[in-house]
């Protein structure tokens, strides 16, 4: 494939391009470069029919800050900062890892900046991963609205996915080797400003939003329940249907994403890599 420059086609309206002719595996400080600034534009980039190793993945990632591995998750044992995501044929339906509305690792001090996702054994049909913008979600708002969630902070917690009745199959329902413990809790901003584009957008989600600092709890649940729902609108979503050799990658700062389980009887097998963040403000 020739690396002669970026061929970006919007996927959707409010988020998401195809990026075509380019090579993974082989980039140069420009092309690098372009690939960042369309990735804060678009949020989400898809890149089809790469071949890439898991050491090819980690050096891509790697183009983009320090790699971050799950504290609830095992990890490869050959690659650290890889993780085998397999949904198997026999697997509840609802059951996957990634499924509902989510951003990833919120209740983290530091959230991860992004994931990149490869796919290696996709289902004949279904599998397919919804991401939705929050920036956009934000935007749509009235001002009044605006100004009541600006300073408004929320709780994040893992503990409904990852502790000891967490939803998540994969959860080790302990304090982990990075001292991370599933009955933590950490604080975010209710509206995030990304770090690089300066855009505001929401920072909630129904899988790690305990609930909002200073509210009764029906109050904190009402506006997040309403924040929950505006942010997975589907004007403000794009549709990513994987096939062998699609990466994607996104944007933890602005994005949430839904990895839907509709293809019960068959096996999935994807690839995760994801970079380290920052605190949000």
């Amino acid at each position: 494939m020739p690396n002669d420059g970026l061929q970006i086609e919007p996927i959707a309206g409010a988020l998401g391009a195809e990026v075509s002719d380019v090579d993974l595996r082989s980039l140069d400080t420009e092309l690098v470069g372009q690939i960042r600034a369309a990735f804060v534009d678009h949020q989400v980039l898809v890149f089809r029919d790469q071949e890439l190793t898991p050491d090819d993945q980690v050096a891509f990632g790697r183009h983009f800050g320090e790699l971050d591995t799950h504290p609830f998750v095992e990890m490869n044992d050959e690659h650290p900062e890889v993780l085998d995501i397999v949904t198997e044929p026999e697997d509840r339906v609802g059951a996957n890892f990634g499924g509902g509305w989510h951003t990833d690792l919120t209740f983290m001090t530091e959230p991860d900046l992004g994931s990149i996702l490869y796919a290696i054994e996709v289902p004949p049909a279904g599998g397919d991963t919804l991401f939705a913008s929050q920036l956009a979600a934000y935007d749509s708002l009235s001002d009044t609205m605006k100004s009541m969630l600006d300073g408004l902070v929320a709780t994040h917690s893992p503990d409904r996915q990852y502790g000891m009745a967490g939803q998540s199959k994969t959860s080790k329902a302990m304090v982990t080797k990075d001292g991370v413990d599933a009955s933590s809790e950490t604080e975010h901003p209710v509206v995030r400003t990304h770090p690089e584009s300066g855009r505001k957008g929401l920072y909630v989600n129904p899988a790690f939003t305990e609930k909002i600092r200073g509210m009764r709890r029906d109050e904190s649940a009402a506006l997040l329940s309403f924040l929950y729902e505006k942010g997975s609108h589907e004007a403000f979503t794009c549709r990513v249907k994987w096939q062998p050799g699609t990466l994607t990658m996104w944007d933890n700062r602005s994005v949430q994403h839904f990895a839907l389980h509709d293809y019960a009887g068959h096996r999935r097998h994807m690839r995760r890599i994801t970079v380290k963040g920052d605190r949000p403000v």
